[in-house]
């Protein structure tokens, strides 16, 4: 039985922590296409929020992980600097421009930091500070100082759907959550807000995410939780093949619950684990559904496996697969597609032995089995997948291990939104 249960919130849902979030104008200002006046209305009627800031009122364990792109964004060395010691209080970050790939990126990043540490009165090293947007443009710091302002007299406890909001590029749904739990007889909630759409292929990160709990746990444990927790969700997410230079998954922990602290993996660690793994795999789903272009997600569930790695490998390469994409946005139900994602994975298997099917809301239909491709009815293969969410179910018949993965169509808006990304 769950120890857990997802509640109404986001970010500011654990105890100690506000936010909130307001347009800067720092596309505009990137763009150079417009001044950011000095009167300008902070959200005018076709504004964008873009600059948001989470802060806990007492300084907090903190812990992060990120892409392992060798090429990154200069917020996330600051971001590693200032967590060598695993402790943070507050989270400042913008859309817009993703401060990557340019000659003055650490300069602006701890600008950053040090425009929000001074506006909250904090120490410049407890600032957590992260990027999304265009790579290789020089982010302007004359809208963001102007943002930090307004922000600072208007943190809430209800302004955690903004920070959401402001976080987001190409997005069309807010990620956020909440979720509470029982540890040590204590309420511990744990709240987070996330964004991503395209260029997302992750690897030991996420695209951005902020996470927030007041359960009294150390950073040791929070970096482990949150190894643990992203290794079996935000890992097994592919959008568009890309791996983002700037993802971000960093976590605050407040302590307010009155937990007996976790300072080791024992059995509070692994429900606290179990209740962040459960919110990142909707999340997942999530950032899978609302990729770029996207009409469906997909999700390749793996059973049969011999091991768990082998599971992971062959559900990340289905989910990967262009043709695999193509054939879901053309409801084709194609296994060949499959079975050549499959064989060119690296992983070992018994061809012979493997099945496919696709499930959805309309049903469930067999296509291939013991390797080979079946007879189907093709008016009933095209209406399960012509569905908003669609399952590829692939059993290997070589153990007992299980892993699922989670993508989306490849449609012709995605080229288009992709084809002038920039300007």
């Amino acid at each position: 039985m769950n120890n857990y249960t997802f509640i109404d919130g986001s970010v500011t849902a654990p105890m100690g922590f506000t936010a909130n979030g307001v347009c800067a104008g720092v596309k505009a200002a990137t763009n150079a296409t417009q001044a950011v006046a000095a009167n300008e209305p902070l959200l005018p009627k076709s504004g964008k929020r873009d600059l948001a800031i989470i802060y806990c009122e007492r300084p907090c364990t903190a812990a992060a992980i990120f892409t392992k792109n060798a090429v990154k964004s200069d917020t996330i060395y600051v971001t590693q600097e200032h967590l060598q010691n695993g402790v943070a209080q507050a989270v400042i970050v913008n859309s817009g421009n993703a401060n990557a790939c340019n000659p003055d990126g650490m300069d602006k990043a701890n600008a950053m930091c040090r425009l929000a540490a001074e506006a909250l009165q904090l120490d410049e090293n407890n600032i957590i500070v992260a990027s999304t947007g265009v790579i290789g443009q020089a982010l302007p710091i004359e809208p963001i100082a102007k943002g930090v302002d307004a922000l600072k007299d208007i943190l809430s406890k209800d302004g955690g759907t903004n920070a959401a909001e402001a976080i987001m590029t190409t997005d069309t749904v807010k990620k956020e959550w909440a979720v509470q739990l029982t540890l040590d007889g204590k309420t511990v909630t744990i709240g987070g807000i996330a964004k991503g759409s395209g260029m997302i292929h992750i690897n030991m990160g996420t695209t951005l995410s902020f996470v927030t709990t007041d359960a009294a746990i150390s950073s040791e444990m929070l970096r482990a939780a949150l190894l643990e927790a992203a290794d079996v969700s935000y890992n097994m997410v592919s959008v568009d093949g890309d791996m983002s230079t700037n993802d971000t998954l960093a976590i605050m922990a407040s302590g307010m619950a009155g937990n007996t602290p976790i300072i080791t993996q024992n059995e509070d660690y692994k429900a606290f684990v179990a209740a962040l793994t459960a919110a990142f795999k909707n999340v997942a789903k999530k950032l899978a559904s609302d990729g770029e272009g996207a009409t469906k997600l997909v999700i390749a569930k793996v059973n049969g496996a011999k091991d768990n790695l082998t599971a992971k490998t062959i559900a990340k390469s289905v989910i990967c697969s262009s043709l695999v994409k193509a054939a879901m946005f053309g409801a084709d139900a194609n296994c060949g597609r499959i079975l050549c994602a499959i064989g060119y994975s690296g992983a070992e298997v018994n061809v012979k032995a493997i099945d496919v099917s696709y499930r959805s809301s309309k049903g469930e239909i067999m296509v291939c089995q013991n390797g080979c491709g079946l007879a189907f009815d093709e008016d009933k293969a095209k209406e399960i997948l012509l569905e908003k969410e669609i399952d590829i179910l692939i059993t290997l018949g070589d153990g007992n291990a299980y892993a699922e993965a989670y993508g989306c169509d490849l449609t012709y808006d995605y080229v288009k939104i992709n084809g002038d990304y920039r300007t």
